[in-house]
Formats: structure tokens, sequence, C-alpha cells
């Protein structure tokens, strides 16, 4: 005779694990839903009752305010501000985590050296700056160093290239000239043929074992494309001179003391973390790789570069996220030394009648894109260097 089979009968609803969940799941998100709402609608009363508009058309209201540097004037609305202040926390953001991440990588491997005198140097840079509150080290740039350069009566010239003074460092600029349209179709060709370059070198090293010196034959092939682009096109690029004046610069690039604060803080600052991940990193990596590269008689540089760090980045890259995106969010700090960033325009907008509430609304919502684009990024680099199973 055959087994009875196993009856088995589902509970009730009310005692049901999953539907539990599922229910208790739904009751938390519409109670913050209902909180959202009742604090939605408690703020737009507020703002009725104070005279304050609640609605969105102040972005194309007339700023009422200038920015420096830039060729944004006073009639133009709001928005347009916004964007300009976005653009200069992305200026100061992008260089720095460029610059940051070299410094880093330069001091954390420093810190491993067999030298006592790199080491303690190196040493020393990151336990002093890193214990240092970013602020005081703005505000030191800025007031201790940059505005005790010389007035621009008396400003440092080299030839016509260079005018350092406390108005800030200007330098020739390349501006356009003409149909710049065959100039840009070049340099588009250019970096096509450039990955082209890098692909065929890469393939070749995978077949061969040469050395590809992919930068090199990448670097070279954009360079000779758009020199022939630069004639073709009729020359469609100028460099402007900085010319000095009895109250300020006219023509080239000028880099403000307030930017060049605001870098070199955030880079120091910035760097002083990253080379302690690059040191964690660096000695993460199992000893017998260093072993083995000096068995196959790689020198020690060739061991650091082609063996060490690119097993360390793998290690290394969500710290690294990390560090990016407080160095994006702590360049609101500029506000302190008045570099019109994106923070100090949403202020400067809210003082002249904007309202406070959707402004920073709007502020948030800025840097919320610019850390998911910086976690986005670092996390499709992440994978990309992440070791594959088999």
């Amino acid at each position: 005779m055959s087994a009875n089979p196993v009856v088995t009968r589902r509970p009730p609803p009310w005692r049901d694990v999953r539907v539990l969940r599922v229910v208790l799941q739904l009751a938390f998100l519409a109670g913050v839903g209902l909180l959202v709402l009742f604090l939605y609608f408690n703020l737009t009363a507020s703002l009725r009752r104070l005279g304050i508009q609640t609605g969105w058309g102040w972005l194309d209201e007339p700023s009422g305010f200038a920015i420096p540097d830039s060729d944004f004037r006073s009639s133009q609305p709001i928005s347009d501000a916004l964007i300009e202040g976005a653009v200069n926390t992305l200026k100061v953001s992008a260089l720095g985590i460029v610059l940051a991440t070299i410094l880093g990588v330069v001091v954390g491997v420093a810190r491993l050296s067999t030298n006592w005198l790199v080491r303690k140097a190196a040493a020393a840079f990151v336990e002093t700056i890193r214990n240092i509150p970013v602020l005081v080290i703005i505000i030191f740039w800025y007031l201790a160093v940059l505005l005790r350069l010389p007035p621009i009566s008396s400003a440092v010239e080299w030839g016509d290239l260079l005018v350092l003074s406390n108005r800030g460092l200007v330098v020739p600029k390349i501006v356009g000239e003409g149909d710049q349209a065959v100039f840009g179709v070049f340099i588009v060709a250019g970096l096509a043929a450039a990955v082209a370059a890098w692909i065929w070198r890469t393939r070749r090293f995978d077949a061969t074992g040469e050395p590809h010196h992919r930068v090199l034959w990448s670097g070279g092939v954009v360079l000779a494309v758009a020199l022939v682009g630069f004639f073709a096109g009729g020359m469609p690029l100028a460099v402007s001179l900085p010319e000095r004046g009895d109250l300020g610069t006219r023509e080239g690039f000028r880099l403000a003391p307030e930017y060049a604060a605001l870098l070199i803080a955030l880079v120091l600052y910035t760097a002083s973390h990253i080379a302690e991940i690059v040191r964690g990193s660096i000695l993460a990596v199992h000893r017998g790789q260093g072993e083995a590269a000096d068995a196959l008689g790689l020198s020690g540089f060739q061991r650091l570069r082609l063996v060490i760090l690119p097993q360390a980045f793998r290690i290394m890259i969500p710290p690294l996220a990390n560090q990016f995106l407080n160095l994006t969010k702590n360049s609101s700090l500029g506000v302190a030394i008045s570099y019109y960033e994106v923070t100090r325009v949403t202020r400067i907008a809210v003082s002249q009648a904007a309202p406070a509430p959707q402004a920073f609304a709007v502020l948030m919502a800025i840097y919320l894109f610019f850390s998911l684009t910086i976690a986005a990024i670092t996390n499709l680099v992440d994978r990309r260097l992440a070791y594959k199973g088999r």
C-alpha cells in the first residue's frame, strides 16, 4: 500500500508570515506617505500665512546679482544663476577629485617607502592635514597665503605669460575664432582613432607579449589628427595673453584666489585620507605577489606599477568613492570665502526674496545628483575591476 500523501495546509492570513511581512511594509510606506503629506500641507499653509510664494515661478525671476569670472548678469533668471553655481561646484570638485587622487596615491606609496625621510615626511603630512578641520585649511590658504600676495600694482609678471597678485593668477587662454566645426570633426575622429589604437595595442600585447605603449600610441594619434584639423580648419584657435592694468588684468584666464584656496584645501585634506586608503590597500595585497614579482626580476617601480597597484585598486575603489563624495559636498564650504559655488548662489538668491524651502530643496537635489553620479561611476569601475568568478 502506498503511503498517504502529506497534506500541507496554508495558515490563515493573520498568521502567515509572508502576508504579515507584506502588510507591515505597506503599512510602513503608508505611514511615511502620510507624514510627508502632513509636513507638506503644514509647510504650504505656513508659507501662505507669511505671504511667501509656494510655487516655482521664482526660478524665472531676475536674480538681481552678478557672478564674478563668468558671463552671468543680474538680469538673468535665478535658474541660470543656480546652473552657473552648479558649474562652479563641478569645476572645483572634478579637478579636486583628480588632483587629490594623484596626490593621495603618491603619499600613500611614500608611506611604505624604505627611505626613512620619505616615509616620515609622508606620515607627517597625513597625520597633520587630516586632523585639521577642512574649513580651517580653506580659510588659512585664503587669508594667510593667497591674499598676502603682492597687490596688482606690484604684481609678479613673467613676460606676457603670467601675472600673479592677490587678485589671482592670470595665464594665457585659448579662445575660438571663426568656424570651429571642421576642427571639432577632426577632434572627434582623432578620439575614435585613439580608441582604435588603444584596442589594437592591447590585443597585440595579449597575443605577443610585446610592450603595448597604449598611452603613447593613443596620445600620438590624437595629437596628429588634431594638428591636421587645426590647419585644415583655418587655425580656429588663438591665444589670449594676459595684460596688467592699474586696477586689474585684461584678457587671459584668471584663477581667482577664492577658487584656488578652496581647491588647494580640498585636495590636501582629501589626499591625506586617500593616502591611508592606498596604504591599507597595498598592505592588503598578498605578500606572495611581491615575492613573485621579485622572482621574475621586476624592478621596484615595475613591481609596484604592474603587480601591486593594479590589485590594490580593486580594494580601494569603494572607500575612494566615499572620499570623492566628501570632497564634492565639502565644496559647499567655499561659501566661507565667497566662492560662488551653488550653496553661496542659493543663499544669495534666498536673500533676494527667493523662497527658502524651495531654493534649498533645489540645492539638495543638485548635490544629490552629483553624489549619485559619482556613486554610479565608481560602481561601474568597481565592477570592471572586480575579480571574475570561474
